[in-house]
């Protein structure tokens, strides 16, 4: 037995004994049937920060049943809020106690652990909410869209601004040609806001006793505890973290991934400064290059972190805020400029005087039931009719694993050219380790 009281063979052996549902010829858990009408048994794992808002956002009009956390003080206020929820610090231990009463489960842990939580919910039939960025390696998005379509569970990835009006009125523009064929999108972010490009501490200290450090770290390699790492500056190290591009990537990417259909890309480029093997480097800009899709041409995207930004581009007059400000994306097209802030927010021509003249197009998009609605009504069968909105995994993993292939060029220092059927990067053998991490022992049946 394990010091926290599951090992692989009573958790796969046991699991059977207690959850609902049928086993598929895959030996998943089918999701239990539930009533539009029923309310949902939601359990969270990561309750504080982010957390704490995406229990919230679940719970109207259903039961929050269980909520596990490694960390008692960073999730004190959301156990206040739902005193009889049931209360774990290891996820695995939670969904073998409670995974007969449990339907659904909301994931906002650090980056490194969406994916083995999310797998293995999934894998017990149970509907998966999950912060962005989805995963922390290209390896992780496939296989959790790979277990989306076994296991018929409802999914979604927590990037507000796909359920948003911004990101469809946007669509609506483009789509419509008022830049003509957009060949260049230019995307950025005023992260980091923690630090990066640092050396590994090497001092030993105190673990709070409130935290579970051994759980906290999951997945990643053993490492002795540092306030260096946590509760937020965790985003900066390569174990944990995804950097800028996973904080903010899933937002300011998400209106030119969307808009443009971009889909895979065939080449990825980074140049950066500073970086080493634990922490990413002080800022980075990247070159990604996609093929010709439908109806539209070939597009260079470039994203800029760290307070590296493209040109301001002439037109926009002296008292206009080009983007969002800190965080925004420029499209240049055949036949003009557009801007907008992050979730699409904000968008205008350029000039902005041009929104005046021009023809606002036809709303062919319909709107959102909101965030968390949208996963609710899915868990209960009910699709939206902007399903292409939303962002299950079908949408939410091959996103991810384009923003996450921007962080395999930083690593890589070199252009890499990507194979996306085949997941391999062709021209540079040795990178591929990139795309996949090794989980430590004890966690690696999970996905």
């Amino acid at each position: 037995m394990s010091r926290h009281g599951v090992t692989r063979r009573t958790f796969v052996f046991g699991s059977a004994l207690f959850l609902s549902g049928c086993a598929s010829s895959r030996g998943r858990m089918t999701p239990k049937p539930i009533s539009p009408n029923e309310k949902l048994n939601i359990a969270g794992i990561g309750c504080g920060g982010k957390g704490s808002s995406d229990v919230d956002g679940a719970a109207e009009g259903n039961n929050i049943v269980a909520l596990c956390d490694v960390d008692d003080r960073q999730a004190g206020g959301t156990y206040e809020r739902y005193p009889n929820a049931r209360k774990y610090k290891d996820f695995r231990v939670m969904l073998e106690k409670e995974g007969a009463n449990i339907d659904a489960v909301t994931i906002s842990t650090p980056d490194h652990m969406h994916a083995p939580a999310a797998a293995l919910a999934m894998k017990l039939g149970k509907h998966v909410y999950v912060q962005k960025p989805l995963t922390h390696s290209v390896w992780e998005a496939r296989n959790l869209l790979k277990l989306a379509k076994e296991t018929k569970v409802a999914t979604q990835m927590g990037n507000q601004g796909t359920a948003g009006p911004h990101i469809r009125r946007l669509c609506e523009w483009i789509w419509s040609g008022c830049i003509g064929h957009v060949r260049e999108a230019h995307i950025w972010t005023n992260r980091p806001i923690w630090p990066q490009d640092i050396a590994r501490p090497t001092e030993i200290e105190q673990v709070p006793p409130e935290l579970d450090w051994d759980l906290w770290q999951g997945v990643a390699p053993a490492r002795s505890y540092n306030k260096a790492y946590l509760p937020f500056a965790w985003r900066g190290w390569w174990d944990y973290g995804c950097g800028a591009l996973g904080d903010m990537g899933c937002h300011n990417m998400n209106p030119a991934y969307k808009a443009l259909k971009l889909g895979y890309p065939t080449s990825v480029e980074a140049v950066s400064e500073g970086g080493n093997e634990e922490s990413f480097p002080k800022w980075s800009i990247i070159t990604y290059q996609f093929p010709a899709r439908e109806d539209m041409p070939p597009c260079k995207v470039v994203w800029y972190d760290g307070g590296k930004m493209p040109d301001r581009p002439e037109g926009l007059l002296a008292d206009e805020t080009f983007g969002g400000g800190d965080n925004g994306t420029l499209f240049i097209g055949d036949k003009g400029k557009m801007c907008c802030g992050v979730n699409a927010e904000g968008f205008s021509l350029i000039p902005k005087a041009l929104m005046k003249d021009y023809p606002h197009p036809a709303r062919t998009i319909p709107d959102s039931a909101g965030h968390y609605e949208e996963w609710i009504n899915a868990c209960k069968g009910i699709e939206v009719p902007a399903g292409g909105f939303r962002g299950r995994f079908e949408y939410a993993c091959p996103f991810t694993e384009m923003v996450l292939l921007g962080n395999v060029a930083v690593r890589c220092g070199k252009k890499i050219e990507y194979d996306a059927d085949k997941m391999k990067i062709t021209n540079i053998p040795e990178a591929n380790k990139h795309l996949r991490r090794e989980y430590r022992e004890g966690w690696r049946d999970l996905i």
